[in-house]
């Protein structure tokens, strides 16, 4: 559960007397009723055009809080995320010479689930670092029961814990959107060094975060654990890639979760004829896929003819029905699965489950299941 305030801000107050009043006003409601350690404010298209200055209203709030620039007529929901995370680091972290070399922060995409950050920590982690994601939904919206209902959810890093990232030893970002924030938090400590992975799905991501971890720590080779995951993920491709290898696949999404998809299904021999990204992105130009375009669910139904199995959103649900399409949920939103904060596609472990859920996809659309 996330906690959301509107400041009722008008299309007619927003332009005559712009967002001021009703953000602090807000503001003073949210602190009368919880007690959360940080509030974030972001802006919409309405004050965006008014040109209210979120600076100038932050200052006028007497309690911990970060403010970012989100208008709705520009970028997406990654695009979002990744100004969100750049604005806690530029306005939260403290700037340090320090560095703890046990120390990692991890800097996770849009598209990673909270099981999905949850594991990615684990494997950094297992190579002997201390790991802090920013943002960290893995222990807050992951599904659990806490020991009572609270309006706030529990978890995540805490603000303390990002007012001190500044003396990681190493910040790794996954996601061409991440590496802004890599940026802002190095400007924060010049001896922090950097690691980008476009994306951690599959054999060969998987592959690249692991060498990177066994070059940094000196290890010989992974945890056994990890070793065990890369066989069984070897063993699936295998077992799927005569199911996948003859089915037309259409894959959708922001484009850093539709790059490790299309990456993920292209190692194993499918066919990915179609993938559509919600925005722009350099990710786009090295996705395999015979055909790569910006757009919408309208043109994937204009395309209907190229592709047989979609991996795709919540929202592909009422298209694949309609065009007698295979589905496979993959991505935000997804109403329809019970326990879709605990599915995952990432890693050694994740390609497996997703290589498997797509034959099996496949199988049945033949008429084989």
């Amino acid at each position: 559960m996330i906690a959301i305030q509107t400041t009722a801000v008008t299309d007619i107050t927003a332009i005559l007397d712009g967002g001021d009043y009703s953000i602090v006003e807000a503001v003073k409601n949210i602190t009368q009723k919880v007690s959360p350690s940080l509030i974030g404010l972001h802006s919409t298209g309405l004050t965006e055009t008014k040109g209210d200055d979120l600076r100038a209203v932050a200052a006028q709030v007497d309690f911990p809080l970060v403010y970012v620039n989100t208008p709705d007529y520009e970028g997406g929901l990654e695009s979002g995320w990744a100004l969100a995370t750049q604005a806690m680091i530029e306005q939260l972290v403290a700037p340090t010479e320090d560095v703890d070399d046990d120390k990692v922060v991890l800097l996770p995409h849009v598209g990673l689930t909270p099981i999905e950050v949850e594991k990615i920590k684990e494997f950094i982690a297992a190579f002997g670092y201390d790991v802090l994601a920013l943002p960290d939904l893995s222990t807050s919206l992951d599904g659990h029961l806490g020991e009572k209902q609270a309006a706030l959810s529990s978890g995540g890093i805490e603000v303390e814990q990002i007012r001190a990232l500044g003396d990681a030893g190493l910040v790794v970002s996954v996601g061409d959107s991440m590496g802004g924030c890599a940026a802002a938090l190095q400007k924060k400590n010049p001896f922090i060094r950097h690691r980008h992975f476009d994306q951690v799905s599959g054999l060969s991501g998987t592959d690249a975060l692991a060498a990177w971890l066994l070059a940094e720590t000196g290890r010989e080779k992974p945890p056994e654990t990890i070793v065990r995951w890369r066989r069984r993920l070897q063993d699936a491709m295998l077992d799927g890639h005569f199911s996948l290898g003859q089915t037309r696949i259409l894959a959708v999404g922001e484009p850093d979760h539709l790059a490790g998809l299309c990456h993920t299904l292209h190692e194993a021999g499918a066919k990915v004829r179609v993938a559509i990204s919600t925005v722009p992105s350099p990710q786009l130009a090295h996705i395999p896929a015979a055909k790569v375009l910006v757009g919408d669910l309208e043109d994937a139904e204009n395309l209907g003819d190229a592709y047989d199995l979609i991996v795709g959103n919540g929202h592909c649900e009422a298209l694949a029905h309609r065009l007698h399409k295979a589905l496979v949920l993959s991505g935000f939103p997804n109403w329809e699965e019970v326990g879709n904060p605990l599915k995952h596609d990432v890693l050694y472990e994740g390609g497996a489950y997703f290589l498997c859920e797509c034959a099996n996809a496949a199988e049945k659309l033949r008429g084989h299941g």
